[in-house]
């Protein structure tokens, strides 16, 4: 069966050497029109499938994974799995589209990217939607991140793989038999010996935990800097994004738009028709 996709890597660059980060290609590769939509800390560009084969009618839909996840090379220094360098391989990645401008997706940490991104003068990203963050993350939800990343197990089936996928992300919400097993088999990968472990490099909890124990991150300032439409989307039993913090991004920096999704927690998958309605309708209102 021929994927509805295209797989490419673009070469990038960090001070201890160099990198391939993988991405999907969907729609049609000369349409000028160009949505990147960024996944979080621990899961792939995979995640983007149902929301990306809706956009891809009227877009270029560009879906990587981030550095140390997925098909994406691993870093040789574990401290440099930080969002200043994704944020610079990103940059590497809209030039190799060769587009003045996108539009940004960004899940979590995807959205942290595309927040530094979208600070900076003569930004390309004119439209940007984020999914359960902003510019306050919670100690809490930083807190609870550090009990799971990095320290899967190796995992002896698939449905144990599952298992702990769904331990791990119900936050997530409600999701079908089918769709947990979509959620975990982009995120696995199988050993030689049957068994499964995460599809990351596990050293991007060494930064993380850098800073333990935990505490809030205030990105103010950036979100002051942003000047594009922006569409902000919370989890209403969201432990990262607070409603309080939501309130505050309709009310300076870009004054967000914002929107809270009934009985989900972080992050909202953007798998389910009522979840992608809305960030197509925004992308779309230009």
């Amino acid at each position: 069966m021929t994927e509805a996709f295209r797989r490419k890597k673009v070469q990038c660059a960090t001070p201890s050497g160099l990198h391939r980060m993988a991405y999907l290609e969907w729609g049609d590769a000369a349409n000028p029109r160009v949505v990147i939509c960024v996944h979080g800390l621990t899961r792939c560009a995979r995640d983007f499938d149902f929301l990306a084969a809706e956009l891809s009618r009227d877009y270029r839909v560009i879906c990587p994974d981030v550095a140390g996840r997925g098909d994406s090379d691993w870093l040789k220094n574990p401290m440099e799995y930080a969002v200043p360098v994704y944020a610079a391989d990103m940059i590497t990645l809209i030039a190799r589209l060769d587009v003045a401008s996108v539009q940004w997706v960004g899940t979590s940490m995807g959205g942290l990217i595309g927040m530094m991104i979208a600070a900076l003068p003569e930004s390309p990203i004119t439209r940007m939607v984020l999914n359960d963050v902003g510019p306050l993350v919670t100690a809490v939800s930083l807190e609870r991140i550090a009990t799971y990343v990095g320290k899967a197990p190796r995992l002896p089936s698939i449905e144990a793989a599952e298992m702990l996928v769904r331990t791990v992300s119900a936050p997530f919400g409600p999701h079908t038999d089918a769709e947990w097993r979509f959620l975990t088999e982009h995120v696995v990968r199988r050993q030689a010996d049957g068994s499964y472990s995460m599809h990351y490099d596990p050293a991007i909890a060494v930064p993380f935990n850098a800073t333990a124990p935990h505490k809030d991150i205030a990105l103010w300032p950036f979100w002051d800097a942003i000047a594009c439409p922006t569409l902000a989307i919370r989890g209403e039993l969201s432990d990262l994004l607070t409603r309080e913090t939501l309130a505050q991004m309709a009310s300076c920096g870009p004054k967000a738009s914002t929107l809270e999704l009934a009985g989900v927690g972080h992050a909202p998958t953007l798998i389910h028709a009522d979840q992608i309605a809305p960030v197509k309708d925004f992308l779309l209102a230009v």
